[in-house]
C-alpha cells in the first residue's frame, strides 16, 4: 500500500512539474515576444521607471503572500477556515499597504529627482492597484500548489498574458509610453486572477480565526520575514541603480530577465512542485533526501548548459531581438547570467529545509546571506553598474553554499555531495562554453558578409516596397541581422551537438535519467487514454 501511494505522489509530482512547466514556457514565450516588441517601440528610460516602480510593488506583494501561503502548503491538516483566515488577513494588508503606496508616492517621486516627479507618482498609485489583485488570487494558488492541480494555472495564464499583451502593444503603438507597460502589467494579474477564481472550486468562508492564524504564524512569520529580507535585499541594486541613471537600470534590468526567464522556467517549475511534494514525505528522511538530490542533479543538468550558454551568446540575441539602443546589457547579461548557474542547490536546498518544518533555519540563512550581500553592494557601488552584477555572481554563489550546509543534519545531505552531484554537469558546461563562445570571436565581418548576400537574393522583394524609406529600413535590418541570427544558430548548434555527445560519451546520469522518465511517462500516458 506504502509502495502505490509512493508510486502515486511520484506520477503526480511529475504530471505537475510538466504541467507547470507547460504553463511558464507558454506564458514566458508571451511575455518575451511581447517584451521585444514593446523595447523596439519604447525607449529604455520608460523600462527604468516600471522597474523602480515594480520594486516597491513586488515589496507590498511579498508582504501581503510570504509566509503565509507557505504555511498553508506546509500545514498537514490545513482545511477552509485556515484558507478563509489567511485570505482575509491578505486583503487587510493589501488595503494598509496601498495606502502607504498611496501617501508615500510623492517622497518616492522626490528622492529619485531623475524622473518626472508627477509621472512617477501617478504609475506608483495606478500599479500600487496591484496589490490588491496578488491578495486576492494568493490563497487560490495556495490551494492549487497544496493539492497539485497545477493544471489550472494554465488557462488564467495564458489568458491573462495574451490579452495583457494586445492591450500593452496597442497603446505603445499608440504612443501611450509608460502606460502600455503599467496597463499590460496590471491586465496580466488581474485576467489571471479572475479566470483563476471560476476554474478553482475553493471559496472564503465568512469566517475568521485568531487561534488558526495564531497557529499559522508560528511558522509562517519566519518565512514571511526571510522573504521580505530577500525581496528587499533583491530590489536593492534597482533602487541604487536607478537613483543614479534611469537607463542604467532599464540595461541591468533587461540583462537580468533573460536568465531569469530561463531560470523561472526550469528553476521555478520543479521549485513550485517540490515544496508541496516534499511536505508530504516529512516522516521520512531518507525519502526527503532522495527527492532534493533527484531535484538537483535533474535541475542542474538543464538548467546549467542553459544559462552558460545564455551568457556566450549575449551579444547576437541582444542585438538581434532589442537592437543597437540595448547593446549595454550585452556584458551585464554575459556576467549575470552566471548568478543563477547555482540556483538548484541555493533553492531546492532551501525547499527542503522549510519542507521540514525548521523556518527559523530559513530566516537565520536570510539574514546571513543578506548581510554578506549588502555590504558587496555597498563595496561594487563605486565602480559602476558592471561591478555591481559581477557582486551578483558573487552573492549567488556563496547562497548557494549557506543553503546546502544545514541539510547535512536535517537530511544527510552533505555540501560535498551535492557538488559530486553536479560536477559533471559543470565540467560539460565549461566545455561548451567554450567551444559557443569561440564562434562570436569569428570576424564581425564574416557574419556581415553573409547578411549582405543573404540581403542580395531578396532585393527584387524589397524594390517591391513602395517606400523607398521602407526599402532602406529593411535593407539595413536584413544586413545587420542576417549575419547574426546565422552566427546564433551556429552557436546553438555547436552548444547542442557538444552537450548532448559528451552526455553520451560519458554516460551522465541525469541525462539517463531523463530520457527514462521520458519513456517511462508515455506509455503511462498511452494506457490511461486506452482505459
Amino acid at each position: 500500500m506504502e509502495k502505490k501511494e509512493t508510486t502515486s505522489l511520484k506520477w503526480k509530482t511529475i504530471t505537475s512539474v510538466i504541467w507547470k512547466f507547460t504553463e511558464k514556457v507558454a506564458a514566458q514565450a508571451i511575455h518575451f515576444v511581447v517584451s521585444i516588441i514593446l523595447a523596439r517601440l519604447l525607449a529604455p528610460e520608460d523600462y527604468g521607471i516600471i522597474a523602480l516602480v515594480s520594486v516597491f510593488i513586488t515589496i507590498c506583494n511579498k508582504l501581503v503572500i510570504s509566509g503565509f501561503a507557505t504555511s498553508l502548503i506546509q500545514k498537514k491538516d490545513a482545511d477552509n477556515l485556515d484558507f478563509s483566515t489567511i485570505f482575509y488577513f491578505s486583503c487587510a494588508m493589501a488595503a494598509v499597504l496601498y495606502v502607504v503606496l498611496w501617501f508615500g508616492a510623492p517622497l518616492i517621486a522626490g528622492f529619485y529627482s531623475e524622473y518626472e516627479n508627477g509621472l512617477l507618482i501617478q504609475v506608483i498609485r495606478v500599479m500600487g492597484l496591484n496589490v490588491f489583485i496578488i491578495a486576492v488570487n494568493s490563497v487560490q494558488q495556495a490551494y492549487v500548489s497544496r493539492t497539485m492541480q497545477f493544471k489550472r494555472y494554465f488557462l488564467s495564464t495564458i489568458l491573462g498574458n495574451t490579452i495583457s499583451a494586445a492591450v500593452g502593444i496597442g497603446l505603445a503603438v499608440g504612443g501611450y509610453g509608460v502606460w502600455a507597460l503599467v496597463a499590460q502589467t496590471l491586465l496580466s494579474a488581474l485576467i489571471n486572477g479572475i479566470v483563476l477564481w471560476f476554474t478553482v472550486k475553493w471559496r472564503p468562508q465568512l469566517k475568521f480565526s485568531f487561534k488558526r492564524f495564531k497557529e499559522l504564524f508560528s511558522y509562517g512569520w519566519k518565512i514571511f520575514t526571510a522573504s521580505i529580507i530577500k525581496t528587499i535585499y533583491n530590489e536593492l541594486r534597482s533602487l541604487v541603480i536607478g537613483k543614479f541613471s534611469p537607463a542604467d537600470l532599464a540595461f541591468y534590468n533587461k540583462a537580468q530577465s533573460f536568465p531569469q526567464l530561463i531560470d523561472s522556467n526550469v528553476e521555478g517549475t520543479i521549485d513550485s512542485v517540490l515544496f508541496p511534494a516534499i511536505s508530504k514525505k516529512q516522516a521520512s528522511k531518507d525519502e526527503m533526501r532522495a527527492m532534493l538530490r533527484r531535484a538537483i542533479k535533474t535541475t542542474s543538468y538543464i538548467l546549467i548548459p542553459l544559462l552558460v550558454g545564455l551568457s556566450a551568446v549575449s551579444k547576437p540575441v541582444i542585438l538581434i531581438l532589442l537592437g543597437e539602443d540595448w547593446a549595454q546589457s550585452i556584458p551585464l547579461m554575459q556576467i549575470l547570467s552566471f548568478a543563477f548557474v547555482l540556483a538548484p542547490m541555493e533553492i531546492e536546498n532551501l525547499q527542503a529545509i522549510k519542507a521540514t518544518g525548521r523556518s527559523d533555519i530559513v530566516l537565520k540563512l536570510e539574514i546571513i546571506k543578506k548581510v554578506v550581500g549588502i555590504l558587496l553592494i555597498i563595496a561594487s557601488v563605486p565602480f559602476g553598474v558592471t561591478a555591481m552584477a559581477v557582486s551578483a555572481v558573487v552573492v549567488a554563489i556563496f547562497s548557494a553554499i549557506v543553503n546546502a550546509v544545514p541539510n547535512k543534519k536535517l537530511l544527510g545531505y552533505t555540501f560535498k555531495m551535492q557538488i559530486k552531484d553536479i560536477l559533471p554537469t559543470l565540467v560539460l558546461s565549461a566545455v561548451m562554453f567554450g567551444a559557443v563562445y569561440s564562434v562570436s570571436l569569428i570576424k564581425e565581418s564574416v557574419w556581415k558578409g553573409v547578411g549582405e548576400k543573404v540581403a542580395g537574393l531578396f532585393t527584387s522583394l524589397i524594390s517591391h516596397i513602395p517606400s523607398e524609406e521602407i526599402q532602406n529600413w529593411v535593407i539595413n535590418f536584413v544586413v545587420n541581422n542576417t549575419g547574426l541570427c546565422f552566427m546564433l544558430l551556429v552557436q546553438v548548434v555547436v552548444g547542442v551537438v557538444i552537450y548532448i555527445s559528451l552526455s553520451v560519451i560519458f554516460k551522465v546520469e541525469s541525462f539517463k535519467y531523463i530520457l527514462g522518465l521520458l519513456k517511462g511517462f508515455l506509455p503511462q500516458k498511452t494506457k490511461k487514454t486506452e482505459e
